[in-house]
């Protein structure tokens, strides 16, 4: 382990019975890096969230912060470690200051230095002006300021985030996005999420999970090399019949849409728009559209789970 490397999970799960919430889980997360941990609902995201932060035993595997075993060192681990759960844990009938001052004492930050502690997290969060209201009379997305504020007040080298999104509004949700890119720059974030744009806009590296099990790992710029096309999507007035486009070297399969439009998959390397082209004007096919078709992120996320899921049934 590096002395960057913040966060070494290896092999844990977590068992219900015979039934595994999370099977064989582990990666690394590193200081100055946002990891996404990406899943739909009901993935196992917010098992692994809490067993990672010591909310949670695991049935079977590790978790290392900052070199100390959580399991045998849980306080120093957890010392180390800021948490915004998926509800935030907030007492609402409190004002900011107050929460954030019994905060910082259930950190164990010394008296002497709880106003810097309270001064720089409303400072990092945009709470300033907010200091003295109520939390209950707070907009949730101010809510979620606070519930971020707790979990970064005690300087902690890692910081989780439980899709801290969720339920906000387009303004609110890209000033959330802009707050946990600037924590980034000075903690490990691990930011778990089902919302897709999420990780594209926010994070260095995204993992994702299906039924308990990482399906993917890779830098972001990866993921979105793989949205580059390999299908192009073509428009023709007078469409050929039989096999005459999926017969053009180069194309691996032909899929009919509406309104005179195909979908022609190919390879990565090989595309086939020119040769499509050539024959379209050769054969009079009415050519109205060629172009490359951009996969989304959403799309991959499909592929990628979906391709999991056959080959457990196949397995089966």
């Amino acid at each position: 382990m590096s002395k960057d490397t913040l966060v070494q999970v290896e092999h844990i799960s977590r068992f219900y019975g015979p039934n595994a919430a999370v099977s064989q889980v582990s990666f690394e997360v590193q200081r100055g890096e946002v990891l996404g941990f990406l899943g739909p609902n009901g993935a196992g995201k917010s098992t692994t969230m809490q067993m990672i932060t010591g909310n949670l035993a695991p049935s079977a595997g590790q978790v290392r912060i900052c070199g100390i075993d959580l399991l045998d060192l849980p306080r120093a681990a957890k010392a180390e470690i800021g948490y915004l759960p998926e509800q935030p844990p907030l007492y609402r009938d409190f004002t900011v200051d107050e929460y954030l001052i019994f905060c910082a004492r259930i950190n164990g930050i010394s008296r002497d230095k709880i106003k810097t502690a309270v001064t720089r997290s409303k400072e990092r969060c945009g709470l300033t002006e907010v200091s003295h209201r109520l939390i209950n009379n707070l907009s949730k997305g101010y809510q979620q300021r606070v519930g971020i504020a707790q979990a970064i007040i005690h300087s902690p080298a890692v910081v989780v985030l439980d899709e801290p999104t969720v339920g906000l509004d387009p303004i609110q949700i890209r000033e959330i996005r802009s707050l946990i890119r600037e924590l980034g720059n000075e903690h490990g974030v691990i930011l778990s999420t089902h919302i897709l744009p999420e990780v594209q806009m926010t994070c260095d590296r995204v993992q994702i999970i299906n039924k308990g099990k990482l399906v993917f790992s890779d830098e972001i710029e990866n993921l979105n090399q793989r949205m580059q096309s390999s299908s192009l999507l073509l428009g023709l007035h007078r469409p050929p019949e039989g096999s005459e486009l999926s017969d053009i070297d180069g194309v691996n399969t032909v899929e009919t849409l509406e309104d005179n439009h195909f979908r022609v998959m190919h390879d990565m390397e090989n595309s086939p728009a020119e040769k499509i082209a050539e024959l379209a004007v050769q054969k009079g096919w009415g050519l109205f559209e060629l172009a490359p078709e951009r996969k989304t992120l959403e799309q991959i996320f499909v592929d990628i789970t979906s391709n999991e899921t056959m080959v457990e049934e196949n397995a089966a």
